[in-house]
């Protein structure tokens, strides 16, 4: 072999052993970025529950930074945003991450519920159906509740009926869903069905002042003074200062 073609072969060696290299050099870099964001995506969302916001915005600026098509970074910021009142910034933020990933069902399903706070309900269901329909989502009885209850703050029951009662077909547990249909129940004037739900509701989860006011009107109307009792003892000593109190204490003069 001359040696004008051993060093041409050795020279195309060196070359894809650097462009291999480089491969993996920027591979690793890619990874870096994403743990970077990943991390700081995490530590936002457990500073946004200690309401800690302005550390929470610092670490996603962090991660967008490491990574600017960070999905989970983007719902983060979206949340975020949302929170703090900032409502144009929230829907840009979120329309980034679904451009990035249209089947994000977490983002889907935070958008849905910015979208029914915002009065735009039919908006909003829609996005949790489609959560629902990705089949990789791990609740999809999560955004099948959240949809319900979309369709009750339009005052649309039927529809709202349905998605509680599919969600509770695929999580016979959900708390959300069993609350709403208690008082769907309740206004549908299934008395013995709505007390069923709530019973269901109670062993799932604590009381809270909705669901024992809505235990009082429930039992009057079905006669049983001493559950009417119990629920409004527990009323008055967990919830003195609540509105459900209040319309409690208007209704006994009634």
């Amino acid at each position: 072999m001359s040696n004008y073609l051993t060093g041409l072969l050795a020279a195309i060696l060196f070359l894809g052993l650097a462009g291999c290299a480089s491969r993996q050099a920027e591979t690793e870099r890619t990874v870096d970025r994403e743990k970077l964001a990943s991390a700081n995506t995490k530590l936002a969302f457990q500073y946004m529950r200690d309401k800690e916001y302005e550390i929470a915005l610092k670490k996603l600026e962090k991660a967008l930074s490491a990574d600017p098509n960070y999905v989970d970074a983007h719902n983060a910021m979206g949340l975020l945003n949302s929170q703090l009142g900032r409502f144009d910034d929230a829907e840009r933020s979120f329309k980034k991450a679904l451009r990035l990933d249209a089947d994000n069902s977490s983002t889907l399903n935070n958008y849905g519920q910015f979208l029914c706070q915002r009065g735009r309900y039919e908006e909003g269901e829609a996005r949790f159906l489609e959560a629902v329909a990705n089949p990789l989502y791990k609740r999809p009885a999560l955004a099948l509740s959240n949809a319900g209850t979309c369709a009750m703050d339009a005052g649309h029951i039927d529809a709202a009926e349905t998605h509680f009662r599919t969600a509770l077909e695929k999580e016979e547990r959900l708390a959300p869903a069993l609350i709403q249909m208690a008082d769907i129940s309740l206004r549908l004037e299934r008395h013995l069905a709505a007390r069923g739900y709530l019973q269901r509701y109670q062993e799932v989860a604590p009381h809270t002042a909705k669901s024992l006011w809505l235990g009082i009107r429930i039992e009057r109307l079905l006669n049983d003074r001493d559950a009417v009792s119990s629920y409004a003892l527990l009323l008055e000593k967990g919830y003195p200062d609540s509105n459900e109190l209040r319309q409690y204490l208007e209704s006994k003069g009634q």
